[in-house]
């Protein structure tokens, strides 16, 4: 329905500092001459080859605009490469060993996280039962409380020159199976339509959807039961209110059940890496690949 389309319903490390121990753990591997590709350039002893660029460039690219990249990629690699040379003979020894660890530090961290999501990937269980859902409900309700108006309505904006304006409001207010045939047969004449009573939907989002809805007096027309008709420049607006929550009222769990499931699948996923990483050491100190020396001295 088009109204419910739109209605409702860091690293560690700074990115820059990143980049830059990438780099520097990158360079040394990367770009040293091999006998076996073709370099197109050098600064020192260090190689940029025809391939490291080719998988850069976009296959409908133009001679003259692929020329023009590859010229400003091999200036940029040959500025870095002349600035960590100037860096790695003037920095300070404790910099360099300094930015040696954080590369090694980022690099472990970069490899064991992208394994264990992997390895939660292939062996979590992601399913979430209604059981679990309502007794965690239950037990957290009191932290579920709401900070805005929750709202259940069903709602018409009309034409400003629609005709039968009356019947409309008439079939809306009582809304049994004949009347929900009727409008829906002639839903296509509707600006914006949400028969979907069921759903809660935060206030602000209505007072987004009915401009002479505002803060000020959504007091008056969002009330339980409460039938209203706005009309502005754009069109003549229809509502039956069903039910309302006020701010401080405890949240549905209809509502929230997104949430809560992601929050359980979340404490879920923790406890399945630290059982991972348990069974890990424990294998380790089995296959005697993990020793810890001294610790009795």
């Amino acid at each position: 329905m088009r109204f419910l389309k739109k209605f409702g319903f860091r690293s560690q490390y700074p990115l820059s500092a990143i980049a830059l121990l990438v780099f520097l753990a990158s360079c040394d591997s990367l770009f040293n001459k091999n006998e076996d590709k073709e370099p197109i350039a050098r600064v020192g002893d260090t190689y940029l080859y025809k391939e490291d660029i080719a998988s850069l460039l976009e296959s409908n690219i133009s001679k003259q605009d692929s020329a023009y990249f590859v010229t400003n990629y091999i200036n940029n690699w040959a500025s870095k490469q002349l600035l960590l040379s100037k860096a790695k003979i003037n920095l300070p020894e404790d910099k360099l060993s300094e930015f040696e660890q954080l590369v090694n530090d980022y690099r472990t961290d970069l490899y064991t996280r992208a394994y264990k999501e992997a390895l939660v990937q292939q062996g979590q269980d992601t399913t979430i039962s209604p059981s679990q859902l309502r007794l965690f409900y239950e037990r957290e309700k009191e932290n579920f409380k709401l900070k805005e108006k929750l709202v259940k309505l069903r709602f018409i904006e009309l034409p400003k020159q629609f005709l039968n304006k009356e019947e409309v409001s008439r079939r809306i207010k009582r809304f049994n199976a004949e009347d929900v045939e009727y409008l829906d047969s002639i839903g296509v004449q509707f600006t914006k339509l949400n028969f979907n009573d069921s759903l809660w939907i935060r206030a602000s989002r209505v007072i987004e959807e009915v401009p002479p809805l505002t803060f000020e007096n959504q007091e008056r027309y969002l009330k339980k039961s409460q039938f209203f008709e706005l009309e502005d420049s754009l069109g003549v607006y229809l509502a039956k209110v069903i039910n309302v929550l006020e701010v401080n009222d405890i949240a549905p769990l209809s509502y929230i059940e997104p949430n809560i499931k992601q929050v359980l699948l979340n404490r879920r996923k923790l406890n399945y890496i630290r059982k991972l990483e348990t069974e890990i050491i424990d294998e380790a100190i089995k296959e005697k690949d993990f020793e810890v020396y001294g610790q009795d001295e």
